[in-house]
This record gives C-alpha cells, sequence and structure tokens, in this order.
C-alpha cells in the first residue's frame, strides 16, 4: 500500500463521518488546551487542534469531490447528506475552540507568539455561529444541495445530442449565428422548466439567512455574510466605492470593447448570444484534446519554474485532475485541498472552447498557491482570504501568456486579446452580481419578480448592450439564476473582480520584467493567509483597489497592453 505521499486519488479512503467519535477526540484534545499551564504549551495543544479538523476536513472533501464528480452515485450522495448534516455540527466545534483561544487566559501571549491576526480571524468567525442556528446552518447545506443538484440534471436536447449546462457552452461560441441563437433558447427553455424550483430555493436560502444574521444580532445577513468571509479589513462602504470606480473608470471602456468587437464580428443589431463571439472567423480554440493539453501545460510549468513544474507533474501522476465533462457531473470548476495529504484538486468541465485552457491556468493558480502554503503553522494562516485566494488564480492566467503558442497555436493572438478583453469586460459583470446581492439581502421579503426586475436594473447598468429580445425569460431578468455563487457562496463574487484588478497589476509588471514579477508572485502564493487583504496588498507593493483612482492607475498600462495585442491580430 502506497503511503500517503504518494497515494493516487482514487485511492483516498472514504471515511463517512460520525460526529460522536469526532467530538470525542475534539473534547480531549480541548481539554489538554485549557488545562495548558503556559502560552507555549496551548501554542502546542492548538496546533495539534489544527491536525485534527485537517484529518476532517479530508474526509469532508473527499466526499464532496467525489459527489460532485458524479452526482447520481448513491453511495456519494448518501455520504454527501451526512456531511450537510455534519458540517455544521463541525462548525459548532471550531466555534467552541475560537472561544477558548479568545478567552486564553495567556492570550497576549499567544498574540506575541502566532501573531494578532489568527485572534481578528476567530473573532468574525465566532461571530457567525451559535448552537441555535445549528438547523439553519444543516437546512441552508440541504438547499445549496439542492441547487447543485438541480443545475447538474439538466439534459438538454440540441442537434441530434443531449447535453448538460457545461457541454452547452461549445455552442454558445459557434461561429454560426443561428446555431447560438438555438442553443440559447434551448438553454433559455430548461432554465423556464426549472425557474420556480430554483427560485423558490433562492427565495428560502434568502428567508433562512436573514432569519440566522437576526437570531445572531446582525442588522442583515449582509453583515454576518462579510464575516462569514472574514473580511477584517473592509465593509460594504469600501466595497461600494469601488463598485463606483468600475462605473466611473471600467464600464466605459468596456462599452467601447463591445462597440468595437460588434463592428468586428460585422453583426447589426447584436443580441447578448452574440457578445460570446470575439471574431467573425469564430474565437481561439484550443488545438487539442485533454491529454494534449495537460501535457502543454505540464511543458509551460516546467518553463515557468522549477517548483511550478515539479509541483504540477505531482497533480498528474496522482490523478488529481478531473478535467471533462460527464452526465451527472456538477457543473463549473473549482480547486480544494486534501490536508492530510497536503495536495490540492482541480475539477472542471472541458467542453472545447478556451475556457479549457483558462481552467489550466486558474486553477492551478489556485493550487499552487494551496501546495505553496501546505506546511504554514499554526493552520489559521495556512489559507488566503477569499479575495487573496482569487489573486493567485487571475494572476496566473497572465503569466501563462507567453506559452499560449504551445495550446493555441495560429490562434495565439486571438486568444491574447480575447483573454484580455474578456478579463476587463468580466469587471463590470462581477459588480452587477455583487451589487444584486446587497439589494436582496437589504430588501429580504422582495418576491421573485422584484429580484428579477432589481437584476434587469443593475445589469443596464453596468452592461448597457446586453439585448435579450426575443428571450422573455432573460428579459425579464432571471440570468442571475445561473450564478451559482448566489446560491452557494453569498458575497464572494466580488473577490474575483478585486483580484482580477491586482491580476492586471501584475500583467502590468511582467511587461516591464517577467521574472521580478514572478518572484513577486510566488512570494504571495507562500504567504498564504498571514495577512488580511489590504495588508497584503501593502506589503508586496501593490495598489490597493479600494483607495480612489487605484482603478484609473492601474489600468493605463493595461491598455497599453491591450493595443499591443490588438495589432498583433
Amino acid at each position: 500500500m502506497a503511503n500517503k505521499t504518494t497515494l493516487k486519488f482514487e485511492e483516498f479512503p472514504l471515511r463517512i463521518p460520525k460526529f460522536p467519535t469526532i467530538e470525542k477526540k475534539f473534547n480531549a484534545l480541548m481539554e489538554r488546551f485549557e488545562k495548558a499551564e503556559s502560552a507555549q504549551e496551548q501554542k502546542k495543544w492548538m496546533l495539534k487542534i489544527g491536525k485534527f479538523f485537517d484529518e476532517v476536513s479530508t474526509d469532508f472533501t473527499i466526499i464532496s469531490v467525489r459527489h460532485t464528480i458524479d452526482t447520481r452515485d448513491e453511495v456519494y450522495k448518501k455520504a454527501n447528506d451526512v456531511v450537510d448534516q455534519v458540517g455544521p455540527m463541525i462548525a459548532g466545534l471550531g466555534n467552541r475552540y475560537s472561544k477558548a483561544v479568545l478567552a486564553s487566559k495567556f492570550r497576549k501571549e499567544l498574540e506575541t507568539l502566532v501573531g494578532p491576526f489568527l485572534f481578528k480571524k476567530l473573532e468574525v468567525s465566532a461571530r457567525t455561529f451559535d448552537p441555535k442556528i445549528l438547523n439553519d446552518l444543516q437546512e441552508e447545506n440541504k438547499l445549496t444541495t439542492q441547487y447543485d443538484n438541480v443545475m447538474a440534471s439538466a439534459q438538454i436536447p440540441f442537434d441530434g445530442g443531449v447535453y448538460n449546462l457545461s457541454q452547452m457552452g461549445k455552442f454558445a461560441v459557434d461561429k454560426d449565428r443561428d446555431v447560438r441563437k438555438r442553443a440559447s433558447k434551448a438553454v433559455e427553455n430548461w432554465m423556464a422548466e426549472k425557474e420556480e424550483q430554483i427560485a423558490g430555493i433562492y427565495s428560502q436560502l434568502v428567508t433562512l439567512r436573514t432569519g440566522m444574521a437576526k437570531k445572531l444580532g446582525y442588522p442583515s445577513f449582509t453583515e454576518m455574510a462579510y464575516d462569514r468571509m472574514g473580511r477584517t479589513d473592509y465593509g460594504p462602504k469600501d466595497v461600494k466605492s469601488y463598485r463606483d470606480q468600475i462605473f466611473e473608470f471600467v464600464v466605459p471602456i468596456s462599452n467601447a470593447l463591445v462597440r468595437k468587437q460588434v463592428k468586428r464580428i460585422e453583426i447589426k443589431g447584436a443580441k447578448f448570444y452574440d457578445l460570446a463571439i470575439q471574431f467573425k472567423d469564430g474565437n481561439a480554440t484550443p488545438k487539442g484534446n485533454k491529454d494534449y493539453l495537460v501535457k502543454a501545460a505540464l511543458d509551460m510549468y516546467k518553463n515557468m519554474g522549477e517548483e511550478i513544474g515539479a509541483f504540477f507533474q505531482e497533480m498528474v501522476d496522482r490523478n488529481l485532475l478531473d478535467l471533462e465533462a460527464k452526465p451527472g457531473k456538477r457543473g463549473g470548476g473549482y480547486m480544494t485541498f486534501f490536508p492530510r495529504y497536503k495536495m490540492p484538486f482541480v475539477f472542471s468541465n472541458f467542453n472545447g472552447t478556451s475556457g479549457d485552457v483558462d481552467v489550466l491556468t486558474h486553477e492551478i493558480g489556485h493550487a499552487f498557491q494551496g501546495y505553496m502554503s501546505r506546511n504554514i503553522q499554526p493552520t489559521e494562516y495556512r489559507d488566503p482570504t477569499m479575495e487573496e485566494a482569487e489573486i493567485h488564480s487571475m494572476s496566473m492566467e497572465f503569466f501563462a501568456t507567453p506559452y499560449m503558442e504551445k495550446f493555441f497555436k495560429e490562434d495565439e493572438a486571438k486568444y491574447l486579446f480575447g483573454h484580455l478583453e474578456s478579463a476587463i469586460n468580466f469587471l463590470p459583470y462581477g459588480v452587477t452580481v455583487d451589487e444584486f446581492q446587497h439589494w436582496v439581502y437589504a430588501n429580504p421579503t422582495a418576491t421573485h419578480e422584484e429580484r428579477c426586475a432589481q437584476w434587469r436594473v443593475i445589469e443596464k447598468k453596468y452592461t448597457p448592450y446586453k439585448n435579450y429580445a426575443g428571450f422573455p425569460l432573460y428579459d425579464k431578468g432571471t440570468r442571475w439564476m445561473r450564478q451559482s455563487h448566489i446560491f452557494g457562496a453569498p458575497f464572494y463574487y466580488i473577490d474575483y473582480t478585486l483580484a482580477q484588478v491586482v491580476a492586471l497589476q501584475f500583467l502590468g509588471l511582467m511587461k516591464k520584467n517577467y521574472e521580478k514579477a514572478w518572484k513577486k508572485y510566488v512570494k504571495v502564493c507562500k504567504t498564504g493567509g498571514k495577512y488580511p487583504f489590504t495588508q497584503l496588498l501593502q506589503s508586496a507593493k501593490l495598489r490597493n483597489p479600494f483607495e480612489p483612482g487605484s482603478i484609473k492607475k492601474t489600468f493605463a498600462p493595461v491598455k497599453k497592453v491591450l493595443k499591443a495585442y490588438a495589432e498583433n491580430l
């Protein structure tokens, strides 16, 4: 039997959590922590408790990953149901631990030993849990799983085949406008069939989350969500001023790009389903199947650096990549981490578009950071904050740009321009999602129809070019129902935009000096979660997106890069 440092993913054992056993082990560790007679001794037990939670987390993550790979598998479906039930109970143990550390009689000395940020993290975490919301948390897990399963169940007939939502993505970028239109209509028809069910799930989630927040003394779920996200250095007012900067400086750039795009693809009266096409003769597409792309990625990372080359080789050797779309597989993509094995895992749904290559850069950026930070102690400092995590992934997309000929061959120039154009156009959409969620939880009793109407108002503000004529379901404002983060990770989406702004800074830096920029990036990856977002930026000498004028300054070099890419088309 291979040891845990060489086990392949399929060899990871299934261990269904038994809460009484877990609680017994936790109680024994907590007793030792509380009876410790010095800060040094308490620190020792903190590290042991961290390892204990790592073991539990690994078992949970194995179940979760295998369930998302095939949501129809009854063994893992049942195991995932157990995780949904036990997860909040484990959160309760974590809350007990947090409160015990915060109340330690050696707190001042502990802060010197482990750093004050850990205590700030524990404080915000402790505020978000109380045994009185345990049942609510279990119900929240159940509802988000329901949403995931509904979306994963899609079987959409189209042109003689049957496809899930991820697989339909390839038709959205077909060169034939009629194919794009009919594919979009097929997806809309499926969404229309599921609208009432999905809307019902979301209404229950909003009511449930608002109720939890009230029970814990928050004015609304918004404040509770910010604490759940571990945001210790900024709040909703900072985010609003940041959205205002995006509206002022980025929306005009994005609108101009879309006008040029529509002219480039020579379509009058362009509809929303035309906007995924960046070039008249079609978008850049990868020139090879999954195995070819993985081999190209391996060559790229080995050239990029010794550390990342060895890391990606191990990911391949241990089958820690599940990349292709399959029936029953959950949509989307993600990176997760198995602490016991000190290795990450990457999940995606390849569909033959440039997004397949983006997975091999974006998610591997996440994974590389996880690998670089795997030995950080205490474990609370291993994982970066949410917006920090996206810096690693989005920046990696740009660090990979010199190697894109490997993946796209004659389409390299189209990919480079299209990728940067998409990164810019993403920002207005990202803040649309965020502004919508702030409205939803400020108006928790709104009806589904009112939510959709408000989505459309916000959508027109940031992306006025989206034309849904002939698609009544979308025109009334239901497109938010496809955004899984709104259901499963409320208020997370703004983190993608914040990180995109930082990643664009890395793009500017790498154009000046690639090696210097890469060293800065690796250093940020190795830092893990030792600092809050704004302090990490300060330590790395990167601009804070919340500061007035920072967006405008970030975009000065970006516009030059975009112009250079356009000249190579």
